[in-house]
């Protein structure tokens, strides 16, 4: 048995449309039940009533603009919709000759059009154009007379009170705004709670609010706000973005994280916000590594020192600056990074905007240091990094699951270099434990690197044996993993 169609969908106005035709009613008939029915504004009604979409009700207004004598309009589909919900938010006034237009293409009155509350807000000249008498000699006839559609200019006061009018209509416009401040307040807040919940929670659930969340921005952005509400908004656009480029990343979509990388630098643009630009190009070098583009991964991270953020960014892209060079194996080019990133933690003069995953705190710094100290060769340093970076994050109220691994990573690492896999082995064990949902694409990359990276040949014992097929399992039951398998990439 069919479900019934959801109240007020397409396929519920569509069967009324079909029942109503089919019992005899006329056009006009079945706009006056839409427009009671699901309470739409009357030129909304109409178009529905005829069963158009906003595009096609375009593309008639036009067509039927240019057979007459009015004044020629080109309409378009986003027009038609703010025709439609003239007088209400987001919207805009129909003038005369759109009216008219719309009552050639929808074939009834221009009267039909309008209700109470289109008349009290249209100015007083267009209303004294509205109440004329129709022509006697063209009695059926559903648009204003030939004389109303071609109106003289107004002249002396009557031109000076129809120009006050206008902008008065102008400046009730302007005056609207679909976001207050403490929404704005609120949004900001959902934010930083989804960058503080990142580093303890499940990442697609928390992928899935954020994109809501954005959605939500979005959608304010393409109605009307005061320029610093907008402004306002683009902040938060982008920082969401950027959480959605970071998650896309830690969950193995580097394209995808490309993309919204891209699009967070198109709203930090628009917003002309330094510490967002900076970052958006944080995010956008973790992505760059990740897919290999070092040089690329070098220069966002140079390019956004540039704007000299005052928060914990700072810290975490001289980092990440090393952490390309030491791949590349640049040591001194690694170590002047690292160098630049203790300078930078003695110079940070605010608190970070978002804070959580956009915050660089002293064992997030430690960590990068460790990794770095191991890929230029010096164990030693990358041991001693790593174990006091475990101090740090043990003393922080809330611990990054993410990168408490790759901390021990790093641990394990050191002990590999030297050939201790016992060692190495007892430092994963945090690490393996790890719950599938919490294996980012980084850990499972770091930690398959392991048996082949460490520039030793791998030991043959039963340590080394255990160490390697406990990584293969851990890496085979992984969130990048279960996303692709849960769109029919992978293989069982």
């Amino acid at each position: 048995m069919n479900a019934r169609p959801k109240p007020g969908s397409k396929a519920d106005r569509d069967a009324l449309r079909h029942d109503m035709t089919a019992a005899g009613c006329t056009v006009t008939d079945i706009a006056v039940e839409i427009r009671a029915r699901y309470r739409m504004r009357p030129r909304e009604a109409w178009r529905h009533a005829h069963g158009w979409t906003l595009q096609e009700a375009a593309d008639r207004i036009t067509q039927a603009s240019g057979q007459g004598p009015a004044e020629a309009v080109a309409a378009d589909a986003s027009l038609v919709g703010k025709w439609e919900k003239w007088p209400g938010p987001s919207s805009r006034r129909p003038s005369l000759p759109v009216l008219l237009a719309m009552a050639d293409a929808y074939a009834c009155r221009l009267e039909d059009l309008l209700d109470l509350d289109d008349r009290k807000a249209l100015p007083e000249g267009d209303l004294r154009l509205l109440n004329r008498p129709e022509a006697p000699c063209e009695p059926q006839l559903p648009v204003l007379p030939v004389s109303a559609t071609a109106p003289l200019e107004p002249t002396g006061s009557e031109l000076v009170r129809l120009a006050a009018d206008e902008s008065a209509t102008w400046a009730q416009w302007a005056e609207a705004s679909n976001v207050g401040d403490i929404a704005l307040e609120q949004l900001m807040a959902d934010t930083c709670a989804l960058a503080e919940d990142y580093l303890t929670s499940d990442p697609v659930p928390l992928f899935v609010r954020t994109r809501a969340l954005r959605d939500r921005v979005f959608a304010l952005l393409e109605g009307h706000q005061y320029p610093r509400q907008s402004s306002d908004l683009y902040v938060v656009a982008g920082y969401l973005c950027g959480l959605l480029a970071w998650m896309s990343s830690d969950l193995g979509q580097l394209r995808d994280a490309d993309t919204q990388g891209r699009t967070a630098w198109l709203c930090a643009e628009l917003a002309g916000h330094n510490e967002l630009r900076a970052w958006v190009l944080s995010t956008r070098s973790k992505v760059a590594f990740w897919d290999g583009r070092l040089r690329d991964a070098i220069s966002h991270a140079r390019r956004g020192a540039t704007y000299r953020p005052a928060g914990t960014v700072a810290v975490l892209l001289a980092c990440q600056e090393a952490d390309a060079w030491s791949l590349l194996g640049a040591e001194d080019e690694s170590l002047g990074a690292l160098a630049r990133a203790e300078e930078a933690h003695s110079g940070i003069s605010r608190e970070d905007d978002i804070g959580g995953l956009f915050s660089c705190q002293p064992a997030r710094q430690e960590n990068y240091a460790a990794a770095v100290q191991l890929r230029i060769g010096r164990p030693t340093d990358a041991l001693r990094a790593a174990n006091h970076a475990l101090t740090l994050l043990r003393a922080q109220p809330v611990r990054a699951y993410g990168t408490e691994a790759q901390i021990h990573i790093s641990k394990a690492a050191a002990h590999l270099s030297t050939g201790e896999a016992e060692g190495a082995l007892e430092a994963l064990m945090p690490v393996l434990a790890l719950p599938p949902d919490h294996r980012l694409e980084p850990v499972t990359r770091r930690l398959s690197e392991l048996p082949t990276g460490t520039g030793r040949p791998p030991t043959t014992g039963r340590a080394s044996i255990g160490l390697r097929a406990a990584i293969e399992e851990f890496c085979l039951d992984s969130a990048p993993r279960h996303l692709a398998l849960s769109s029919g990439e992978g293989t069982a």
